[in-house]
């Protein structure tokens, strides 16, 4: 089990909040916030000068760029999810030429391609977070025989129920733990349930993950004002159950 604090901030995705960061620079002043809040690593979706996200080179580029200058060491992990790019062997063509690495790339287990695209971004010596959003992801993540090739595991329940996100979480990390896959695991939940999520995954010794990609809200249902409220939240439930820095 984790014996310290750590939360991912996922700062964009394409969540409709005012104060949700698309350019380099605002990716870059949202990570400052939300490591100064407390945040391990940051997750983000570059975005084009269209308004689109985006897995081309030059945009991931300067999203990276700008990050990692804002804040140094901090490890930033890119999206690979086929909403962003549903044809595989495109998405395959566009990370292949990228030039300025992110640290990981969260690479989702249930898409078609995945273990190509986990080839080639090993080949690149990028960190793979194995992004498993629901029990059959797990499934297909032990079947892909690609465990040990990767950095750490998201479980990432899309239930809107509270009790269900809380249900299928456990559901995958039973499987996990029947497979004695003992990787570093992630926990978020989507919209007010991440918070039920994110509770019970510190109670069983797992990092965190929150942000506005994941949640609009605050853990009383009200509107976050942005990425660094939501990870002093999700600070203050370590400090709820008794885990510190």
């Amino acid at each position: 089990m984790i014996k310290h604090t750590f939360v991912q901030a996922a700062l964009n995705g394409n969540r409709v909040h005012p104060a949700v960061p698309r350019t380099p620079l605002e990716l870059a002043a949202d990570t400052q916030l939300a490591v100064k809040a407390g945040a391990s690593s940051v997750h983000i979706h570059p975005y084009d000068d269209h308004g689109c996200e985006t897995l081309d080179p030059k945009f991931c580029a300067a999203a990276v760029l700008a990050v990692r200058a804002a804040c140094p060491g901090i490890p930033i992990s890119l999206s690979t999810s086929a909403a962003i790019e549903p044809d595989p062997e495109r998405r395959l063509t566009l990370v292949k030429s990228w030039y300025v690495l992110p640290d990981l790339v969260t690479a989702n287990q249930g898409e078609e391609g995945i273990v190509e695209l986990v080839d080639v971004l090993l080949s690149k010596n990028i960190g793979i977070e194995a992004g498993l959003l629901c029990l059959e992801d797990a499934h297909q993540f032990v079947r892909n025989g690609i465990v040990s090739r990767c950095t750490r595991v998201m479980v990432e329940p899309l239930d809107e129920a509270p009790h269900d996100a809380i249900l299928h979480a456990e559901a995958i990390e039973t499987l996990l733990a029947d497979h004695r896959i003992a990787l570093q695991q992630v926990h978020h939940g989507e919209g007010i349930a991440l918070w039920s999520v994110n509770r019970r995954a510190i109670r069983r010794g797992h990092g965190i993950r929150t942000g506005l990609e994941d949640t609009p809200v605050m853990p009383d249902g009200s509107l976050a004002s942005g990425n660094e409220q939501l990870v002093f939240a999700a600070m203050s439930l370590f400090s709820e159950n008794g885990r510190g820095r």
